[in-house]
């Protein structure tokens, strides 16, 4: 299949592996760049830019064919150094950058000098014009079904998307509750150039998250994940545990007098306990209703390829059957 993304990215399907904070290392980037889509490094969950250059290292080592980094830009106190991470990934030779968070473009003229493609992530369709003006090649769509940060706005993609295509000029591809070549198929017909998958992308083989944590979203429902955050106005799409509930308690009984100091426990530094100590308990973690989709655990050639090959079925078979003589 042939889009403006895989075009942009030199790939050969227009699958998007998205950044996510300790999923996102060598190994899964690599398999899922090796599997024909583009694999992400997520570059704050190295510590340093040094642990970057390392990741991006290995990474070159599993595959030949083109990954990205996730760089994320947070409205934090202590803020990273991003000028090194950035020396980083224009070392390593890394030619497609996924920005995310706050606007990307005071570190854009950097990343094109050194030819770096820069695909932003974005929650409306306002927040993707503003991405195209200031000079990102692409950008990500987010509907509200996605896990991790929704926005506030809470469209989801079958409004989203097209809303999207009206509007944009520059490829984009749609993130957000998708998981399989139904969903493929759909987003291109609404207008996207190719999808952005997270959730789906966990549950592989090449994952390197602990058993529980693929065991858990085997096991979710569409039901099972909640909104928090939603009275900092920093809402977060969860798997919903113990203490999820508790996040949600709290909030209900705060109400507009919460304070982040009051669940910072709940939703801090909770990803290395999850994904790799697999404390399915310790806290708040991003997840998708996508996982209501979710029913095995393949390699990711075997999840690339069976997408892309039911997809051509859709498009030749159902769909064009569909069309009068």
């Amino acid at each position: 299949m042939q889009t403006r993304i895989t075009e942009l990215f030199g790939i050969k399907y227009p699958i998007i592996q998205g950044g996510m904070h300790y999923v996102g290392f060598a190994e899964l980037a690599a398999a899922v760049s090796n599997a024909g889509g583009l694999g992400i490094i997520t570059g704050l969950t190295q510590k340093t830019p040094a642990d970057l250059a390392n990741e991006i290292a290995r990474c070159k080592d599993m595959t030949d064919k083109p990954f990205g980094v996730n760089l994320t830009f947070l409205p934090t106190f202590e803020e990273p150094p991003y000028d090194g991470y950035i020396e980083a990934i224009i070392a390593g030779g890394v030619k497609i950058v996924e920005t995310a968070g706050r606007n990307p473009e005071p570190y854009l003229p950097v990343l094109k000098d050194a030819g770096v493609k820069v695909i932003h992530k974005c929650t409306s369709v306002r927040h993707s014009l503003k991405a195209e003006k200031i000079g990102c090649d692409a950008v990500s769509v987010d509907g509200f079904e996605c896990g991790g940060h929704p926005g506030e706005d809470d469209i989801p993609n079958m409004i989203l998307l097209p809303r999207a295509a009206q509007e944009l000029s520059i490829p984009f591809v749609a993130s957000g509750g998708i998981g399989n070549a139904k969903q493929l198929v759909a987003a291109i017909a609404l207008g996207a150039d190719g999808i952005n998958m997270g959730t789906r992308f966990i549950a592989t083989q090449e994952a390197p998250v602990h058993q529980n944590v693929k065991d858990a979203i085997l096991a979710a429902t569409e039901l099972d994940t909640r909104l928090i955050m939603r009275p900092l106005r920093n809402t977060e799409r969860v798997l919903t545990n113990p203490a999820v509930e508790k996040v949600i308690d709290i909030e209900r009984e705060k109400g507009s007098d919460i304070k982040i100091d009051d669940i910072y426990d709940l939703v801090a530094g909770i990803f290395p306990k999850v994904m790799l100590d697999g404390d399915m308990a310790a806290g708040a973690w991003s997840c998708g209703m996508v996982a209501g989709l979710i029913n095995d655990v393949p390699t990711c050639q075997d999840l690339l390829d069976g997408m892309m090959g039911e997809a051509q079925d859709i498009i030749r078979g159902k769909l064009s059957a569909a069309l009068l003589d």
